[in-house]
């Protein structure tokens, strides 16, 4: 009868919705088409959509392969489960006092509409021993056939921001290593490394300063790399899995040189991104440079980094510094001006009258000035109303005598 089901799957309103977060609406509906000339009898369509992480792995040795040896291994396996959210809906269901419903030959679509939890979730990720899983899962429950399922799985992101304090500070380390054994050591190779910051996204690139130092007798090849270190945690118990995901290759260093990287670039590809937030289930990112040395064990050091999701604004921590740095070197200006800038006295109030009236000229006066210089007395003013002040002196030109 499962044949009278032509079409029954699970679509999204927003096919082109890559990833979801924590609190927001995922939405779609249940499409069941019956094939031409029959009906099919339902009970009801229900779908659940949950979130879970889970992780798992074996140890010890297992059964010999030759039949004459009897001797068998223990082995053990390792299970760990956490769920996150399972929140179950009724899209349609069998009226009271009805076994069934009949659904005639046609397309019939059963809308929902979930809202994920506000608790922040992880990641969606699949590892090596584990996977952080999160999907739809779709139920046509039949009264006289087997129920049929259908399940969508839909991505996830806990988003981490690149720009938080801790992921903008710089990042440096150095080791070396002396090349030889006895008195027939040739001299040491170093390695001085540093990065701006240890936060980026996908599609950036790593600008990576170093000075690798060759003072022995050997040729060395310099390398950076980015590996992707997925940690699996299950009854007490731990178990790691080492991905490389990136590499550059740096010129040869012959011996007694040294090679400066001043800004060496190494893109970092299409990764998940960190998972900080589980408790069984970790994804971390470590930059390592090393030194290739022919006939000995390769000098290596790691440098941690996260891969987040949110991407760099471009302002470091130097850049914020140094703001505040102006800031703090600035907070004198303030408390040398006044809170409310004060006006200038009015005329009135600085001189009386009496000392107004004293010094007017009368308007005969006014008016034998304008009569010798030819015109209003206004315009002479206004031309010499911005002339500079006279110069200083300590001796007066015309003392007063009293």
């Amino acid at each position: 009868m499962a044949d009278k089901v032509k079409v029954f799957c699970i679509m999204f309103n927003n096919e082109d919705k890559r990833e979801y977060s924590a609190g927001e609406v995922l939405s779609g509906h249940v499409v069941v088409e019956v094939s031409t000339g029959v009906s099919v009898q339902i009970k009801a369509v229900k779908i659940s959509t949950r979130g879970c992480a889970q992780v798992c792995w074996g140890e010890g040795t297992r059964q010999a392969s030759s039949p004459s040896s009897a001797a068998i291994a223990n082995t053990s396996s390792h299970y760990e489960r956490v769920e996150y959210f399972c929140i179950s809906q009724t899209l349609k269901e069998t009226p009271d006092g009805e076994e069934f419903i009949s659904l005639d030959e046609g397309h019939y679509e059963f809308p929902f509409h979930v809202e994920l939890t506000q608790t922040p979730l992880v990641t969606s990720f699949k590892g090596k021993y584990g996977s952080v899983c999160y999907e739809v899962t779709a139920v046509l429950q039949r009264p006289l056939n087997q129920d049929q399922t259908v399940n969508r799985e839909f991505s996830v992101i806990s988003h981490v921001d690149v720009n938080s304090p801790w992921l903008l500070s710089s990042v440096s380390t150095n080791n070396n290593k002396m090349i030889g054994c006895w008195i027939f050591t040739s001299g040491p190779i170093s390695l001085n490394v540093n990065i701006n910051r240890r936060g980026y996204c996908n599609g950036e690139s790593i600008p990576i300063y170093a000075v690798i130092e060759n003072c022995s007798s050997r040729l060395i090849v310099p390398k950076a790399a980015i590996y992707q270190i997925q940690t699996f945690m299950a009854n007490g118990k731990t178990k790691s899995h080492t991905k490389l995901v990136a590499s550059v290759r740096g010129n040869h260093i012959p011996s007694g040189c040294t090679d400066t990287w001043n800004g060496k670039t190494l893109k970092i590809p299409l990764v998940s991104a960190s998972i900080l937030n589980s408790s069984v289930i970790r994804v971390e990112y470590s930059l390592a440079v090393m030194a290739q040395i022919p006939g000995a064990k390769k000098l290596k050091v790691e440098l941690p980094i996260v891969i987040g999701s949110i991407p760099y604004n471009g302002l470091d921590s130097r850049s914020s510094s140094l703001s505040s740095h102006f800031s703090m070197d600035m907070s004198w200006l303030a408390l040398a001006l006044p809170e409310v800038p004060e006006a200038p006295p009015n005329y009135a109030d600085v001189v009386s009258e009496e000392e107004f009236e004293l010094h007017s000229p009368s308007y005969t006066q006014s008016e034998e000035l304008e009569r010798q210089l030819g015109g209003p007395a206004f315009a002479y003013i206004q031309e010499f109303r911005f002339q500079p002040p006279p110069l200083y002196s300590e001796v007066d030109s015309h003392p007063v005598h009293s």
